[in-house]
């Protein structure tokens, strides 16, 4: 089995491939220019927005995994070019040179409603109003409409190994002003990896499927957890479902999660 991976070089990608590269498997990576990968996986230079750098990528794969996506930044035009413009053209380089690979994409747990009434669903209805999470429900239709064997995991806040996400969380709550009680579905790295490798099995096709652990946990927990205490607050908590997923349909595939709270990763170390 040959992998495509996109989004390498990023904050999940990196983990992944180097999982996968240390387990054994074949993946080659598409990265751009001066952007290096772990020994042992091959390195494919291109661009999702360059179709004619992506034949050479994706012809000969058995799977693609797409991680590539833009998030942190205020330019929403970039947000929408990398996350529906990219996916779309790597959907048709797929389409045009390994029809038969199976395709799974990264989503994220934001796009459930923010006034929801109870933990996202894959069932529910989407209506995000941000660019991030508008950007990858409208990538996800064009991945279901594809004609594809497709598989799309929604993934909660990823965290661990030191990726130094748990340490954003202070500038997140400033930049959104969130209450410091808003709790996310979280994921870490190692169960990211896992959940994509049941997904590589063929267990999850044509699925959305939220990848989330056992026990959602506040920015307040998170922000104290990295040593970054933030304000506490007795005001109202608006909107408290939004951030949150329903996991059971990953554990009726089997899936138990090796770290299944955020406070097992802190004893162990692996935040």
């Amino acid at each position: 089995m040959t992998i495509l991976i996109t989004g390498g070089t990023g904050l999940v990608g990196s983990r992944l491939l180097r999982q996968f590269v240390d387990a054994g498997v074949d993946c080659r990576a598409l990265v751009r220019p001066g952007k290096e990968v772990p020994a042992g996986a091959t390195r494919v230079e291109g661009d999702l927005l360059d179709a004619a750098t992506l034949q050479q990528a994706v012809e000969g794969v058995s799977a693609i995994v797409h991680l590539a996506a833009v998030f942190r930044t205020q330019n929403d035009d970039e947000i929408w070019r990398a996350n529906l413009d990219g996916t779309k053209k790597l959907i048709a380089a797929v389409k045009a040179h390994a029809p038969q690979a199976r395709f799974i994409m990264a989503s994220t747990g934001l796009v459930y409603d923010a006034n929801a009434t109870h933990p996202g669903l894959e069932e529910d209805e989407t209506h995000p109003t941000l660019a991030y999470p508008a950007s990858k429900i409208a990538a996800e239709k064009e991945l279901r409409e594809s004609g594809l064997n497709w598989s799309i995991l929604r993934l909660g806040f990823v965290y661990g190994d030191g990726d130094g996400h748990l340490a954003s969380v202070p500038p997140i709550v400033a930049r959104f002003k969130w209450h410091p009680a808003k709790t996310f579905s979280l994921i870490h790295q190692r169960d990211v990896a896992g959940a994509v490798e049941l997904a590589l099995t063929g267990a999850m096709d044509g699925q959305v499927v939220n990848i989330c652990d056992d026990a959602p946990a506040s920015l307040y927990e998170m922000a104290r957890l990295v040593g970054s205490p933030i304000e506490a607050s007795a005001e109202p908590l608006v909107d408290p479902w939004m951030g949150r997923m329903d996991g059971s349909k990953l554990r009726s595939f089997g899936f138990s999660p090796k770290v299944p709270t955020v406070y097992q990763a802190s004893r162990e170390g692996i935040l």
